[in-house]
């Protein structure tokens, strides 16, 4: 089987290195074609939430792309695309964005989609895809950031404006935070649904394996 290396951006600072390499697990577990070597951004202990914290993270994610040699594609987790238009830019491998990957997947399911995530305003790279075919209800309620996710109460939130979504006649669900994908969100939210939901880590994962297989073909 071949393989190609994969470098993972994440946008969050994290001193525990498990869960720094959380997303590229995840990625090998359901690609195992993609060996993916994780780094993270330095002092963004909250990581991205808002343009302000997006603005901060895009330099130090240009930066930490250098540090990684001999990559066949690279990967930003994060939902709101942070520096890969920049980085398209400057690399001559594939740089995908965990955004845009969410949206193309989300599309194959309907024109209408929900976005589920932490922030008020609806990531750049859904827009892109979806342009007003989009209902975006907010954040859940409680949740300011990727780390409440991970609380009782952020999942119960998370939850409730699932179902808000539901009502409103969406087609699917597209996660909009890669923090859902910590914490199992796509799977729980099918089932509490019936609704296609897309999970991020997975969503970026397939649109770099397909990448990479274009490039070798």
């Amino acid at each position: 089987m071949k393989t190609w290396r994969i470098g993972l951006i994440r946008v969050v600072t994290m001193s525990d290195r498990s869960l720094m390499e959380l997303h590229g697990r995840l990625i090998m577990d359901s690609f195992p074609e993609l060996q993916v070597e994780s780094r993270c951004i330095p002092n963004q202990p909250e990581g991205i939430h808002s343009p302000e914290t997006k603005e901060l993270a895009v330099p130090k994610i240009l930066e930490l792309a250098e540090e990684f040699q001999n990559v066949d594609a690279l990967i930003v987790s994060c939902a709101d695309d942070p520096g890969v238009p920049e980085l398209r830019q400057l690399l001559p491998i594939p740089v995908i964005g965990a955004g845009s990957s969410v949206a193309i997947v989300a599309r194959q399911y309907g024109r209408r989609a929900g976005i589920l995530g932490i922030t008020d305003y609806v990531p750049t790279p859904y827009i892109n895809v979806f342009g007003n075919n989009l209902i975006n209800l907010g954040a859940p309620e409680g949740v300011y950031s990727t780390w409440e996710l991970m609380t009782h109460q952020g999942e119960n939130s998370v939850k409730r404006l699932a179902l808000s979504l539901k009502a409103q006649g969406v087609d699917s669900i597209a996660l909009s935070c890669t923090g859902m994908s910590s914490i199992g969100a796509a799977e729980k939210l099918r089932m509490l649904t019936g609704l296609p939901v897309v999970d991020p880590v997975f969503a970026e994962g397939l649109c770099t394996l397909s990448q990479c297989l274009y490039r070798t073909a």
